[in-house]
């Protein structure tokens, strides 16, 4: 089967390349140390043998003289298999020893060592061995040579060798067998990524990166890629709902302010007054409406961060409850700050401030209790180990379970509060602001009434 060249220029196959080569190198240096240390171990016993039956043939000849030396040679000759042994005359004729000539390497070099082919009668014939012995010329110009036979020796380290040379080529085989295999794998799901994003170029938004099950670097990317793609979708979504909601709920007062400029054309002088009052008012309406939407879309796009600003955060909160404090004797309420910890936050002043006033306007608006009528709205700071919490608590009608999450987004307005003025971005512009601190608007039952909860974290992150 041919090789697609695309797994060749994979990263998983250069990294598996790369780390083959790595292998492969410390499996044959590690081979290799072996091979030498044990060709060199056999080497030095094989020596030090010789060099010791050396020393005893001479001190043999020394003081048993040429009878006590042929003896020995001729005992040793029939007793040891593996050894080779020769002593000759002066002239070179063999006196003693299982070899039938002094090796040509004996007669050409000088006394010392020497590795000759000699000839070994066995049951399968006479077959061609490898010696290395010892040379020396003894006292009266006798010469004697004592050897071991070497092939088995060279034999195991031509099987060492072999099985170095198998261990490489195995294992390069292998490396590269695996590393394409990997590189398919990954360059399958590669593949299968680029056919989701060419999906979702091509308009299908529905479509998502696909998850192996794996939980490894891809499925991870994947779900990376998967959770921005849901908030794109959400964003786009949330695009088009305010599109469809500013178009609609700025039909009607555009048509009014319309109306009224015509009656106020045709009409008398004092009817222009009143018209262009109430065209006035309106058209606030309509800049309110305009500068919350604006302030929740840079909010939620991140792009109100350069106000932050270390401060105190129960400050804050005093301030914004000194000010409405007025608002709310007005309306025969009662606000109160039922505790506040004392807290240094980074966040935009300005930004938590309006929150915080839109919490305190959803109060007066809707925190009347239902029973006896009275309006009592509470604020606190509390803090809950690296989050501060401000909490705005009413005992009005409250928010169903069901609608807590609906509220905070775009122009959603529940039945009951259809009597009061507003455009349903208080609750959104809130959601926003903590979203751009990192926090979050959470809506609980206060028992009765609600509890708006702004949880901010100590230190938000600017970057």
């Amino acid at each position: 089967m041919p090789i697609n060249l695309k797994l060749l220029k994979t990263s998983t196959f250069r990294l598996a390349a790369v780390y083959l080569l790595v292998f492969a190198v410390s499996v044959g240096a590690i081979l290799g140390y072996v091979y030498w240390s044990t060709v060199a171990l056999l080497e030095q016993q094989t020596e030090d043998t010789i060099e010791a039956e050396v020393q005893g043939f001479a001190e043999q000849y020394r003081l048993r003289g040429l009878n006590g030396i042929l003896d020995t040679v001729r005992r040793r000759s029939q007793a040891e298999e593996d050894s080779v042994y020769l002593l000759t005359n002066p002239i070179g004729r063999r006196l003693a020893g299982n070899l039938a000539g002094l090796p040509a390497q004996a007669v050409a070099e000088a006394p010392g060592w020497i590795e000759f082919p000699y000839e070994v009668d066995g049951p399968r014939g006479i077959r061609q061995h490898s010696a290395k012995a010892f040379h020396t010329v003894l006292e009266g110009n006798f010469r004697l040579v004592v050897g071991r036979d070497v092939e088995e020796r060279r034999k195991f380290a031509r099987i060492i060798r072999r099985t170095l040379y198998w261990a490489l080529g195995l294992t390069l085989v292998l490396g590269v067998s695996g590393g394409l295999l990997m590189s398919r794998n990954f360059l399958n799901r590669i593949e299968q990524i680029n056919a989701a994003s060419r999906v979702i170029m091509a308009g299908n938004f529905a479509e998502r990166m696909p998850m192996a099950g794996t939980e490894d670097e891809l499925d991870r990317l994947s779900t990376a890629l998967n959770e921005m793609l849901d908030q794109i979708e959400r964003l786009m979504q949330g695009m088009r709902e305010v599109s469809s909601n500013v178009a609609h709920d700025l039909k009607t007062p555009l048509t009014r302010m319309r109306a009224r400029l015509e009656d106020a054309l045709r009409g008398n002088d004092n009817d222009h007054r009143e018209t262009l009052q109430q065209t006035i008012e309106e058209a606030d309406h309509l800049l309110n409406t305009f500068n919350a939407l604006l302030s929740i879309a840079r909010a939620e796009a991140g792009q109100a961060r350069e106000g932050f600003a270390e401060f105190d955060i129960c400050e804050l909160v005093r301030d914004i409850v000194e000010l409405y404090e007025p608002t709310i004797e007005d309306a025969d309420g009662n606000l109160t700050v039922k505790s506040c910890a004392s807290a240094t936050v980074l966040a935009d002043r300005q930004l938590l401030a309006q929150a915080l006033t839109n919490l305190l306007d959803n109060a007066v608006k809707y925190g009347r209790n239902d029973d006896n009528g009275t309006l009592a709205v509470a604020v606190s700071v509390e803090q809950k180990g690296e989050e501060i919490e401000i909490i705005v608590a009413d005992h009005g009608t409250g928010i169903a379970p069901e609608d807590r999450e609906r509220v905070k987004k775009r122009f959603v307005r529940l039945d009951e509060s259809r009597s009061e003025p507003g455009s349903g971005l208080g609750l959104s512009l809130v959601a926003g602001v903590m979203t751009l601190h990192n926090g979050a608007l959470e809506l609980e039952d206060n028992a009765p009434g609600l509890k708006a909860r702004l949880v901010l974290p100590r230190h938000t992150s600017v970057g």
